[in-house]
């Protein structure tokens, strides 16, 4: 797996994570990248600075700009997004070959079952999951 910085038209900068450079390519070339701020379908990689090592101990409660922008992504999500359940692999499949209606979903899935529509090139990401005692 791989991890971009990407980059919207409106500047939004966010992270995706993609099984290979081909998979990203693939899904570029196809329109299926969003912003998931904006929704904006023209995104780009963003330039990434080296990966510099925190202290292991450092957690997100460590990171206050961090916990920010993960819950202004599952803000978006939870008001823009149907929740699917653990029917997401077969949502988004059927959606992706035109089975059911285009709309944007989320739900749970396993990661055996994420890498097959990655391979599938379904346009899937990551939701970023935030500790239960982060304070708001």
């Amino acid at each position: 797996m791989i991890k971009y910085n990407l980059i919207c038209d409106s500047e939004h900068e966010f992270e995706a994570w993609f099984d290979n450079i081909q998979s990203y390519e693939t899904q570029s070339d196809a329109g299926h990248l969003n912003c998931p701020i904006c929704h904006s379908a023209k995104v780009q990689r963003a330039i990434m600075a080296p990966s510099i090592p925190k202290k292991s101990n450092m957690t997100l409660r460590d990171n206050p700009g961090q916990q920010q922008v993960m819950k202004t992504i599952l803000e978006d999500v939870s008001k823009n997004y149907e929740y699917v359940g653990d029917a997401f692999a077969d949502e988004a499949r059927a959606i992706y070959y035109g089975d059911r209606e285009d709309r944007d979903i989320y739900g749970e899935t396993t990661l055996e079952e994420a890498k097959a529509l990655i391979d599938e090139g379904v346009p899937v990401a990551p939701l970023p999951i935030l500790p239960l005692n982060v304070k708001n």
